[in-house]
């Protein structure tokens, strides 16, 4: 195992540094800073050396690298999220930004991403040919994460699941063969990539499903005085119960920033939001949104038709913040956590402290919880508790809100969270929850794949001789 301090010798990745095309870049490199940064600043972590791979070849050189001379191994592909794992201290970082080629078949209605793309990359390229799969709300996010991960995004209702419009993944395995996964090639192993993470091997690149989708939705928000929170929360509830799986919406609680399109009144104000779009025709969408519009007396309507790559930068986040959050799902929406969620935002530590609720139906719920690692498909409510910050002086105050919180709701979840949504300190039995019935599955597939548990930075699946 590399130590931190065997990093700093002139000689320790020689071998490593001739054998690879990309960048090798170690603590006393000037690009090194910048490699080392993820999106959550909290994390703040030191590896040996990290590669910016400039394809499938340098994959494999760096995992056999590390396997035979024991290197503590870590794979980064977008590097927005918010456990760090992605980032190892003392040892090896595999960086997959640079390959993040995209190609579209218009005829077969297919893309082939490589793992570096963000869900931004794929909106433009997609977009020139009005197809859209299940991507990420934010722009920035890494294709590879959310993909592994399961994937929840505006479509998901509609299309499913990101791993649901998944066809075939590429991918370095710990023996350093390069095998293609699909249904029928390798069958079980594309099982686990759907859901289990990063567990199983390197993933170059990955082929998805394309729709027939925009340029152009209904899409907007509408905001309230926070006051209103807990009526329009019910509201969003019971418009919810029955909507048509093309409707998907978010109910939050935040504060505005100072955006110049916000009226000045608005700015650094406490509001409830709900964020909808029809995924349809937008002539079809205005009767299915008329309920949340009706409702109330909103300060902000920007509900309507506008290009979905516009929409999809709404939810940019490049900044690099302090973050912290829990995730947790609700079958049911009671009175009593509702006045949980107001009550507990009302004392929120942080200007950019949010809570956001989404409905989990309709295609994403449409499957058997087997039919891929991703084992969340009954119809919920997800809860996001999120808090972020710039000053490190805050770190506790802010951390035990999201905490608290967190435990006040405990009695209304279902007790498994979303694997993509999982901190660094997260106990073992919130991160084999997250895997749920399938866990017991993905520890017999990880004993074929990797034995010795290389791919091990990541929300682990142990092989099976290990604790």
């Amino acid at each position: 195992m590399v130590t931190p301090e065997e990093s700093t010798t002139d000689s320790q990745f020689d071998t490593l540094r001739a054998r690879v095309r990309g960048d090798l870049l170690e603590p006393h490199d000037d690009e090194y800073e910048e490699a080392r940064q993820v999106w959550n600043a909290m994390v703040d972590k030191h590896p040996a050396a990290i590669v910016r791979c400039s394809g499938v070849a340098d994959v494999i050189t760096c995992v056999d690298y590390a396997r035979d001379d024991d290197v503590l191994l870590s794979v980064k592909g977008g590097g927005h999220h918010v456990s760090g794992s992605a980032i190892c201290d003392g040892g090896l970082t595999i960086d997959l930004s640079r390959m993040n080629g995209i190609w579209i078949d218009p005829e077969s209605k297919t893309a082939r991403v490589q793992a570096g793309a963000t869900w931004g990359d794929v909106d433009h390229e997609t977009q020139q040919f009005g197809l859209a799969t299940v991507g990420g709300q934010d722009p920035n996010i890494g294709v590879a994460g959310m993909t592994l991960g399961g994937g929840i995004g505006w479509l998901s209702r509609r299309y499913g699941l990101t791993v649901d419009n998944l066809l075939e993944v590429e991918m370095v395995t710990a023996q350093g063969e390069f095998v293609t996964a699909n249904e029928s090639t390798h069958p079980e192993l594309f099982w686990a990539l759907r859901g289990g993470g990063g567990n199983f091997g390197v993933v170059t690149s990955f082929e998805f499903q394309l729709h027939d989708f925009g340029p152009t939705v209904l899409a907007g928000s509408l905001i309230y005085p926070s006051e209103d929170a807990i009526d329009v929360a019910r509201n969003y509830r019971d418009v919810m119960e029955d909507a048509p799986r093309e409707l998907r919406t978010l109910f939050g609680l935040m504060v505005l920033g100072e955006e110049s399109y916000l009226p000045e009144h608005l700015h650094n104000r406490p509001v409830a939001i709900v964020i909808s779009l029809y995924a349809g025709d937008p002539s079809d969408g205005y009767p299915i949104v008329e309920p949340l519009r009706e409702f109330g007396e909103p300060v902000i309507d920007s509900i309507k038709e506008r290009p979905y790559k516009e929409f999809q930068q709404a939810g940019t986040s490049d900044e690099p913040y302090r973050v912290y959050l829990r995730s947790q799902y609700l079958e049911q929406l009671p009175e009593e956590a509702l006045e949980i969620i107001v009550n507990y935002f009302d004392d929120a530590p942080s200007w950019d402290s949010s809570v956001f609720i989404s409905h989990r139906g309709g295609a994403e719920t449409a499957k058997p919880p087997d039919v891929t690692a991703y084992p969340h498909r009954r119809e919920a409510f997800h809860v996001l508790i999120e808090s972020r910050w710039d000053d490190a002086a805050a770190d506790f105050e802010n951390m035990e809100w999201v905490s608290e919180f967190h435990r006040a709701l405990a009695p209304h979840t279902t007790g498994g969270p979303a694997m993509n949504f999982l901190t660094s300190d997260e106990p073992e039995e919130r991160v084999r929850s997250a895997y749920g019935e399938n866990y017991s599955k993905l520890v017999a597939i990880k004993d074929q794949w990797d034995p010795g548990n290389l791919f091990r930075m990541n929300q682990n699946i142990p092989p099976s001789d290990q604790p």
